[in-house]
């Protein structure tokens, strides 16, 4: 019987399970409608600065190095299908102290990420319409989100899929206006060229733009956390992940070209709404409704986030890494409530503190880190059998997915790294607890590899 015939059930000797109601197009937006996310609405000015003219390349060699990641979380989401991503493969592969580290890595990048979403949703996008107290905004806009997230999984993606139509829209349509800009002789395709900078060889210039640019794609790791939730995963969970980067990536690469062509490098470097610059450069769109498509594209990356960091916690409290009380759900939805809760709240403190900034910096590091174990762990854990007939990616693919992690954490700053070790040395110190208190080894046979 095919999986998506079957009645998931609602309990299994692991602890609870989830309700499967994602199908591949679901998935498919889920994903595409995270990596497409904020990020890519600020980033491409400070990008121009790092490399200069030529945006698109570091989004091309930031979309290469992302696949060779995804190819291991695309082997280890369909080898065990269940939330709590890197979290529950690294428990597998190197223990509780491991999985403990990865887990906190995640939540930590995600509870953070969701908060200093919040308060851009509060920004200026919104003082383009109206002006709220922002921390008043940032906490109602949290708990909408909660709800939505505590009502169901399909109808959060199916939110998704149509915050992701709209954002994809607003990124084609300054792909349309670079190249009616371009038409009309008014842009330079010269500065796609230029390649480096006054104080940056073209080679490291591209290795430290591609460090900003990765940061535009991660957001296909949360997919993973709701692997479980999901149709026949070992079948939809690669099609809808690799389809979704190639998506991003094509659409990146696009705007980034556009963006270049269009608008002087120095204009693009000094905006801090860098496709904005594009709309005024072209003129005949209203400001406003671009605005409006950027907070949709906010809102939308911060509901996928805290559906990825409310599944990774319950995963986590699952495997016995975080308190059971965690893995509460509610009765007729199967929607992890308490874990929700206790993502959500945290979120709302950091984001009417303001301190998200501090730590805003550090999120591509710890995710390294995080990836890094990841594709080592796809290694380790092929001494288990596993699900049959699972994803698996060429031994090369690992291999290179942690060279490149190593490769791009070699190009943070040391101000990002003294911030990312001091919240990794808190994540080592709380993991070493719960290797003490002697959690296990999840077993080989989950209820997430039932077909």
């Amino acid at each position: 019987m095919s999986i998506a015939r079957e009645q998931a059930p609602e309990t299994a000797p692991g602890g609870p399970v989830l309700k499967q109601a994602l199908t591949t197009p679901l998935l498919y937006f889920f994903i595409l409608g995270d990596v497409l996310g904020a990020g890519v609405y600020v980033l491409v000015g400070q990008i121009a600065a790092d490399v200069g003219g030529a945006v698109w390349a570091p989004l091309l060699v930031a979309l290469v190095l992302a696949m060779l990641t995804a190819a291991s979380y695309a082997e280890l989401a369909t080898k065990y299908p269940r939330a709590g991503g890197a979290s529950h493969y690294a428990t597998r592969a190197f223990g509780p102290f491991a999985g403990f580290l990865a887990g906190f890595c995640m939540l930590a990048a995600g509870i953070v990420s969701v908060a200093a979403l919040a308060r851009g949703f509060a920004g200026d996008y919104l003082s383009a319409f109206v002006s709220l107290p922002v921390g008043l905004v940032a906490v109602v806009f949290l708990a909408l989100l909660a709800l939505l997230n505590a009502r169901g999984i399909k109808e959060s993606t199916r939110a998704n899929a149509v915050a992701t139509v709209i954002e994809v829209g607003g990124l084609v349509l300054i792909v349309v206006l670079g190249a009616w800009l371009l038409l009309r002789g008014d842009g330079d395709p010269g500065r796609l060229t230029r390649l480096g900078t006054a104080d940056k060889g073209a080679a490291t210039a591209l290795l430290s733009g591609s460090v900003l640019a990765y940061y535009s794609f991660v957001g296909f790791e949360t997919s993973v956390n709701v692997a479980e939730e999901t149709r026949n995963p070992r079948r939809s969970y690669p099609r809808a992940l690799f389809g979704a980067l190639a998506t991003a990536g094509a659409v990146y690469v696009l705007v980034g070209v556009a963006a270049s062509a269009a608008v002087p490098t120095g204009r693009l470097v000094a905006s801090s709404g860098p496709l904005l610059e594009v709309v005024k450069e072209a003129g005949g769109v209203p400001v406003r409704l671009f605005s409006a498509i950027a907070l949709v594209a906010v809102a939308n990356g911060a509901l996928l986030t805290g559906i990825m960091a409310s599944r990774l916690a319950f995963g986590m409290a699952r495997d016995g890494l975080l308190p059971a009380p965690l893995t509460a759900v509610l009765p007729g939805r199967r929607t992890p409530w308490a874990a929700i809760a206790a993502t959500t709240v945290p979120a709302m403190v950091l984001a009417l503190t303001g301190s998200v900034a501090t730590l805003a910096s550090t999120l591509v590091l710890l995710l390294l880190v995080v990836f890094l174990m990841v594709n080592i762990a796809v290694l380790v854990l092929r001494r288990e059998p596993g699900a049959e007939r699972h994803f698996r990616a060429p031994t090369v693919l690992p291999v290179l997915g942690a060279a490149s992690c190593v490769l791009l954490a070699t190009q943070i700053e040391g101000r990002v790294w003294l911030r990312g070790l001091v919240v990794l040395a808190v994540g080592a110190l709380l993991a070493g607890v719960t290797a003490l208190r002697g959690v296990r080894r999840p077993p080989a046979k989950t209820a997430g590899n039932r077909r």
